[in-house]
Protein backbone atom coordinates (compact mmCIF):
# COMPACT_ATOMS: atom_id res chain seq x y z
CA UNK A 1 0.00 0.00 0.00
CA UNK A 2 1.30 3.42 -0.83
CA UNK A 3 1.74 6.07 1.81
CA UNK A 4 -1.52 7.91 2.54
CA UNK A 5 -0.29 10.82 4.65
CA UNK A 6 -1.69 13.34 2.18
CA UNK A 7 -5.12 11.70 1.93
CA UNK A 8 -8.25 12.84 3.69
CA UNK A 9 -9.54 10.99 6.78
CA UNK A 10 -12.35 9.59 4.61
CA UNK A 11 -9.79 8.22 2.14
CA UNK A 12 -7.89 6.55 4.97
CA UNK A 13 -11.10 4.89 6.16
CA UNK A 14 -11.79 3.66 2.65
CA UNK A 15 -8.24 2.33 2.35
CA UNK A 16 -8.72 0.50 5.63
CA UNK A 17 -11.71 -1.29 4.18
CA UNK A 18 -14.01 0.37 6.67
CA UNK A 19 -16.63 1.68 4.29
CA UNK A 20 -19.34 -0.97 4.16
CA UNK A 21 -23.05 -1.48 4.66
CA UNK A 22 -22.51 -2.78 8.20
CA UNK A 23 -22.71 -0.03 10.78
CA UNK A 24 -19.66 0.25 13.05
CA UNK A 25 -19.97 -0.42 16.75
CA UNK A 26 -17.83 2.60 17.47
CA UNK A 27 -16.98 5.61 15.35
CA UNK A 28 -14.55 8.45 16.08
CA UNK A 29 -15.12 11.43 13.81
CA UNK A 30 -13.07 14.62 13.51
CA UNK A 31 -11.70 14.33 17.05
CA UNK A 32 -9.46 17.07 18.46
CA UNK A 33 -7.93 16.68 21.93
CA UNK A 34 -5.85 19.26 23.79
CA UNK A 35 -3.72 19.20 26.93
CA UNK A 36 -4.10 22.81 27.98
CA UNK A 37 -3.23 24.83 24.89
CA UNK A 38 -1.23 22.01 23.33
CA UNK A 39 -3.12 20.06 20.67
CA UNK A 40 -2.46 16.31 20.87
CA UNK A 41 -5.04 14.83 18.46
CA UNK A 42 -6.03 16.48 15.19
CA UNK A 43 -9.12 15.50 13.19
CA UNK A 44 -8.84 11.83 14.13
CA UNK A 45 -11.23 9.39 12.44
CA UNK A 46 -11.57 5.71 13.27
CA UNK A 47 -14.18 2.95 13.01
CA UNK A 48 -14.45 -0.38 14.84
CA UNK A 49 -16.68 -3.23 13.71
CA UNK A 50 -17.83 -6.35 15.54
CA UNK A 51 -15.78 -9.51 15.14
CA UNK A 52 -12.60 -7.61 14.30
CA UNK A 53 -9.34 -6.63 15.94
CA UNK A 54 -8.00 -3.27 14.84
CA UNK A 55 -4.36 -2.48 15.52
CA UNK A 56 -3.51 1.14 16.32
CA UNK A 57 0.18 1.69 15.70
CA UNK A 58 2.73 4.47 15.73
CA UNK A 59 5.88 5.59 17.47
CA UNK A 60 5.88 6.59 21.12
CA UNK A 61 4.20 9.91 21.87
CA UNK A 62 2.06 10.20 18.72
CA UNK A 63 -1.28 10.15 20.59
CA UNK A 64 -2.37 6.49 20.71
CA UNK A 65 -3.00 6.38 24.46
CA UNK A 66 -4.64 9.80 24.29
CA UNK A 67 -7.09 8.44 21.73
CA UNK A 68 -8.03 5.49 23.94
CA UNK A 69 -8.55 7.80 26.91
CA UNK A 70 -10.71 10.09 24.79
CA UNK A 71 -12.85 7.16 23.65
CA UNK A 72 -13.27 6.14 27.29
CA UNK A 73 -14.24 9.67 28.30
CA UNK A 74 -11.17 10.31 30.42
CA UNK A 75 -10.23 13.31 28.27
CA UNK A 76 -12.70 15.87 26.92
CA UNK A 77 -12.86 16.55 23.20
CA UNK A 78 -12.54 20.13 22.00
CA UNK A 79 -14.03 19.13 18.66
CA UNK A 80 -15.44 16.02 17.04
CA UNK A 81 -17.44 13.06 18.25
CA UNK A 82 -17.18 9.56 19.67
CA UNK A 83 -20.29 7.53 18.84
CA UNK A 84 -21.17 4.04 20.10
CA UNK A 85 -23.88 2.00 18.36
CA UNK A 86 -24.97 5.17 16.56
CA UNK A 87 -25.29 7.25 19.74
CA UNK A 88 -23.00 10.15 20.56
CA UNK A 89 -21.02 9.68 23.76
CA UNK A 90 -19.92 13.31 23.96
CA UNK A 91 -20.24 14.53 27.52
CA UNK A 92 -20.85 11.04 28.91
CA UNK A 93 -18.53 10.19 31.86
CA UNK A 94 -16.30 7.08 31.85
CA UNK A 95 -18.49 5.01 34.18
CA UNK A 96 -21.51 5.45 31.90
CA UNK A 97 -19.43 4.56 28.85
CA UNK A 98 -18.33 1.41 30.67
CA UNK A 99 -21.94 0.49 31.45
CA UNK A 100 -22.86 1.19 27.82
CA UNK A 101 -20.39 -1.49 26.71
CA UNK A 102 -16.86 -0.04 26.39
CA UNK A 103 -14.03 -1.57 28.42
CA UNK A 104 -10.51 -0.17 28.78
CA UNK A 105 -7.34 -1.95 29.88
CA UNK A 106 -4.77 0.84 30.25
CA UNK A 107 -1.05 0.64 29.75
CA UNK A 108 0.45 -0.53 33.03
CA UNK A 109 -2.73 -2.55 33.78
CA UNK A 110 -3.76 -0.53 36.87
CA UNK A 111 -5.10 -3.43 38.88
CA UNK A 112 -5.64 -2.77 42.58
CA UNK A 113 -2.48 -4.12 44.20
CA UNK A 114 -3.89 -4.23 47.74
CA UNK A 115 -7.08 -6.01 46.72
CA UNK A 116 -7.29 -9.73 46.11
CA UNK A 117 -7.82 -11.23 42.68
CA UNK A 118 -11.39 -11.95 43.69
CA UNK A 119 -11.98 -8.35 44.78
CA UNK A 120 -10.47 -7.02 41.54
CA UNK A 121 -12.77 -9.27 39.53
CA UNK A 122 -15.84 -8.26 41.51
CA UNK A 123 -15.14 -4.63 40.56
CA UNK A 124 -15.41 -5.67 36.92
CA UNK A 125 -19.02 -6.68 37.51
CA UNK A 126 -20.00 -3.05 38.17
CA UNK A 127 -20.30 -2.40 34.42
CA UNK A 128 -22.20 -5.60 33.69
CA UNK A 129 -25.65 -5.09 32.14
CA UNK A 130 -27.23 -8.08 33.91
CA UNK A 131 -26.14 -6.75 37.35
CA UNK A 132 -24.61 -10.11 38.30
CA UNK A 133 -23.10 -9.98 41.79
CA UNK A 134 -20.98 -13.13 41.78
CA UNK A 135 -18.04 -14.06 39.59
CA UNK A 136 -19.18 -16.30 36.70
CA UNK A 137 -16.49 -18.91 37.15
CA UNK A 138 -16.85 -20.66 33.81
CA UNK A 139 -16.74 -17.34 31.98
CA UNK A 140 -13.55 -16.18 33.73
CA UNK A 141 -11.62 -19.34 34.43
CA UNK A 142 -12.30 -20.73 30.99
CA UNK A 143 -10.19 -17.88 29.63
CA UNK A 144 -7.65 -17.59 32.44
CA UNK A 145 -7.52 -20.92 34.34
CA UNK A 146 -4.70 -19.87 36.69
CA UNK A 147 -7.02 -17.36 38.39
CA UNK A 148 -9.20 -20.12 39.84
CA UNK A 149 -6.67 -21.23 42.42
CA UNK A 150 -5.44 -17.76 43.35
CA UNK A 151 -8.56 -15.78 44.21
CA UNK A 152 -7.35 -14.81 47.67
CA UNK A 153 -3.91 -13.67 46.50
CA UNK A 154 -3.26 -9.94 46.45
CA UNK A 155 -3.08 -8.39 43.00
CA UNK A 156 0.26 -6.79 43.86
CA UNK A 157 1.80 -10.22 44.42
CA UNK A 158 1.20 -11.33 40.84
CA UNK A 159 3.78 -11.21 38.08
CA UNK A 160 3.40 -8.55 35.41
CA UNK A 161 1.94 -11.08 32.99
CA UNK A 162 -0.53 -12.38 35.55
CA UNK A 163 -1.59 -8.81 36.36
CA UNK A 164 -2.23 -8.22 32.66
CA UNK A 165 -4.40 -11.31 32.45
CA UNK A 166 -6.29 -10.20 35.57
CA UNK A 167 -6.84 -6.74 34.05
CA UNK A 168 -8.23 -8.25 30.84
CA UNK A 169 -10.44 -10.67 32.79
CA UNK A 170 -11.77 -7.81 34.91
CA UNK A 171 -12.58 -5.78 31.77
CA UNK A 172 -14.35 -8.70 30.11
CA UNK A 173 -16.56 -9.27 33.14
CA UNK A 174 -18.45 -6.13 32.13
CA UNK A 175 -19.58 -7.94 28.94
CA UNK A 176 -18.28 -5.15 26.70
CA UNK A 177 -18.98 -4.72 23.02
CA UNK A 178 -15.75 -2.72 22.55
CA UNK A 179 -12.47 -3.61 24.26
CA UNK A 180 -9.64 -1.05 24.30
CA UNK A 181 -6.21 -2.56 25.01
CA UNK A 182 -3.16 -0.38 25.51
CA UNK A 183 0.15 -2.24 25.04
CA UNK A 184 -1.00 -5.59 26.48
CA UNK A 185 2.31 -7.34 25.68
CA UNK A 186 4.58 -4.71 27.25
CA UNK A 187 7.02 -6.37 29.65
CA UNK A 188 5.21 -9.72 29.42
CA UNK A 189 6.89 -13.12 29.13
CA UNK A 190 6.34 -14.96 25.81
CA UNK A 191 4.20 -17.77 27.28
CA UNK A 192 1.67 -15.28 28.65
CA UNK A 193 1.69 -13.33 25.38
CA UNK A 194 0.63 -16.59 23.74
CA UNK A 195 -2.17 -17.01 26.29
CA UNK A 196 -3.41 -13.45 25.71
CA UNK A 197 -3.30 -14.00 21.96
CA UNK A 198 -5.51 -17.10 22.28
CA UNK A 199 -8.02 -15.18 24.39
CA UNK A 200 -8.23 -12.31 21.88
CA UNK A 201 -8.59 -14.65 18.92
CA UNK A 202 -11.36 -16.46 20.79
CA UNK A 203 -13.16 -13.16 21.40
CA UNK A 204 -12.85 -12.26 17.74
CA UNK A 205 -14.24 -15.63 16.68
CA UNK A 206 -17.44 -14.98 18.65
CA UNK A 207 -18.12 -12.11 16.28
CA UNK A 208 -19.85 -9.70 18.66
CA UNK A 209 -16.97 -7.67 20.09
CA UNK A 210 -14.62 -5.12 18.53
CA UNK A 211 -11.08 -4.86 19.88
CA UNK A 212 -8.86 -1.80 19.48
CA UNK A 213 -5.29 -2.88 20.14
CA UNK A 214 -2.49 -0.39 20.73
CA UNK A 215 0.64 -2.42 20.18
CA UNK A 216 4.36 -1.82 19.60
CA UNK A 217 5.07 -5.53 19.06
CA UNK A 218 4.55 -5.53 15.30
CA UNK A 219 4.42 -9.31 14.84
CA UNK A 220 1.70 -9.58 17.50
CA UNK A 221 -0.33 -6.82 15.86
CA UNK A 222 0.02 -8.43 12.45
CA UNK A 223 -1.00 -11.87 13.70
CA UNK A 224 -4.13 -10.62 15.45
CA UNK A 225 -5.18 -7.54 13.54
CA UNK A 226 -7.72 -7.53 10.74
CA UNK A 227 -7.27 -3.80 10.12
CA UNK A 228 -4.75 -1.22 11.17
CA UNK A 229 -4.32 2.50 11.57
CA UNK A 230 -1.03 4.34 11.87
CA UNK A 231 -0.76 7.60 13.79
CA UNK A 232 1.83 10.34 13.44
CA UNK A 233 1.87 13.61 15.35
CA UNK A 234 -1.66 13.19 16.59
CA UNK A 235 -3.35 12.32 13.31
CA UNK A 236 -4.10 9.23 11.24
CA UNK A 237 -1.76 8.91 8.29
CA UNK A 238 -2.46 5.43 7.02
CA UNK A 239 -4.91 2.55 7.31
CA UNK A 240 -5.69 -0.74 5.64
CA UNK A 241 -5.83 -4.49 5.98
CA UNK A 242 -3.09 -5.63 8.34
CA UNK A 243 -2.11 -8.34 5.87
CA UNK A 244 -1.26 -5.59 3.39
CA UNK A 245 0.95 -3.52 5.71
CA UNK A 246 4.16 -3.03 3.72
CA UNK A 247 7.73 -2.96 4.92
CA UNK A 248 8.01 0.50 3.37
CA UNK A 249 5.25 1.75 5.66
CA UNK A 250 6.83 0.03 8.66
CA UNK A 251 10.16 1.72 8.02
CA UNK A 252 8.59 5.12 7.39
CA UNK A 253 6.08 5.25 10.25
CA UNK A 254 6.97 2.58 12.81
CA UNK A 255 10.71 1.97 12.84
CA UNK A 256 12.58 3.57 15.76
Amino acid sequence: MSDTATLSPQSIQAAAGLVSATAPLLRVKGLDIHYGESQVLRDVNLELRPGTITALMGRNGVGKTTLLKAIMGLLPARKGEVAFQGRSLNGLPPEKRARAGIAYVPQGREIFARLTIEENLLLGLEARPDRLKRIPEEEVFGLFPFLAGMLKRLGGNLSGGQQQQLAIARALLGKPKVLLLDEPTEGIQPSIIDDIEKVLLGLKAKGDIAVLLVEQYLDFARRLGDRYYIMERGTMVQGGKTSELTEESVKKHLAF
